[in-house]
């Protein structure tokens, strides 16, 4: 198969989808690869290192379109590229299409084999595409909470861990997911006090045993979450609903409660968010004011940490990109229902739910196509 690495143009996006080792691995199955030019520089990947795997470097990603049967990004294509992709043309990335009618219905229209990163589900009914960025994302979140939280960047001038005869920052992270549960973790080793809701008895029971003894897991509910914002210094929105869009959990009404300069992170932003008054930003103007309240609501967090991001990512992406060139993807989706369950958008078809939900398109079983 002709895989083709395309360099991301999603703003301040410096990810990559495949390491040079991943590069070396799919030539070694007797696939070609493609590299963009310069697409892995900001991940510390020069082309040289590309070309030495045995990637082919190519100067525009219309060349790496024109010829590829699989094309990998990290980030959805943007507009300037819907019209670069080719029926039947298998386009492997995050696409999240739940909150963005515009690229679902290009995708619809150009007839490609769309499978979504953070659809590909595991056995046990985990997401492991998407758990290395949620893992970044969790972490990060916490880190901007706290830099955001300083009075020269419009936050209410508090260290979150506190110090000696000092109260700690409350931090409320909305959601015991796997990002919810790293930002509660760093929030907790900085100190906070930490109050992690989730709506699973089942999880709050583990979480309860695992975690440090300054994060309080409690069930969530409307009433709690109402009374929890009201003292909260940081907020994280952590829920999501694979392949949806993640619901509203904080209102607006809700803000207006809260302490003039406590803080709100939305991970869920690429969902849509859980913030009635979220709106996606970007690592060049990552935060806003509402109601008193700073917003940090960056649509790709771990583009700001790309060596790390990308390492994580490409470490759980490359099998699967692997079986999919080794098999073709009807038959690695036949045979590995991970990959039946990334698949999104198929030959103009809308095979997962949750998105011809969103647009009311028509939903055709992914079985249907297979």
């Amino acid at each position: 198969m002709k895989v083709g690495i395309l360099k991301e143009i999603k703003a301040a996006e410096n990810r990559v989808a495949m390491t040079p080792t991943g590069v070396e691995i799919m030539c070694a199955n007797g696939h070609e690869v493609m590299v963009e030019a310069s697409a892995g520089v900001g991940s510390g990947f020069p082309d040289e290192a590309y070309a030495a795997a045995g990637a082919r470097i190519v100067e525009t990603p219309a060349e790496i379109y024109a010829a590829s049967d699989m094309v990998m990004h990290v980030k959805e294509p943007q507009p300037s590229e819907y019209d670069m992709v080719r029926e039947d043309q298998i386009v492997f990335t995050y696409f999240h299409f739940a909150p963005d009618e515009p690229l679902t219905r290009a995708f619809v229209a150009n007839k490609s084999i769309a499978i979504a990163y953070e659809t590909v589900e595991g056995p046990a009914g985990d997401l492991p595409l998407l758990t290395p960025m949620s893992e970044v994302a969790g972490r990060m979140s916490i880190q901007e909470g706290a830099k955001y939280l300083e009075r020269d960047f419009g936050g209410r001038g508090l260290l979150m861990g506190g110090v000696t005869g000092v109260a700690p920052a409350n931090v409320v992270v909305i959601g015991g997911g796997v990002v919810g549960t790293n930002a509660a973790q760093m929030a907790c080793g900085l100190g906070a006090k930490v109050s992690l809701l989730d709506m699973n008895l089942a999880r709050l029971r583990y979480l309860s045993e695992v975690m440090p003894k300054n994060c309080f897991p409690m069930m969530s509910s409307p009433a709690l979450l109402r009374e929890l914002v009201l003292d909260a210094d940081v907020v994280i929105g952590a829920v999501l609903v694979a392949g949806t869009k993640a619901p509203k959990l904080v209102t607006r009404e809700m803000l207006k409660s809260m302490k003039k300069g406590a803080v709100i992170v939305d991970v869920a932003i690429d969902q849509g968010g859980c913030f009635e008054t979220s709106q996606p930003t970007t690592h060049r103007n990552p935060v806003y004011e509402v109601e008193g309240v700073i917003h940090y609501c960056v649509a790709n967090m771990p583009g700001a940490v790309p060596v790390t991001s990308t390492m994580a990512l490409t470490n759980a992406t490359l099998p699967y990109a692997l079986e999919i060139a080794n098999k073709g993807w009807k038959q690695a989706a036949i045979e590995n229902n991970a990959i039946k369950t990334g698949l999104n958008i198929v030959n103009g078809k809308v095979t997962y739910k949750g998105v011809a939900d969103a647009f009311g398109l028509e939903y055709v079983p992914v079985d249907n196509v297979l």
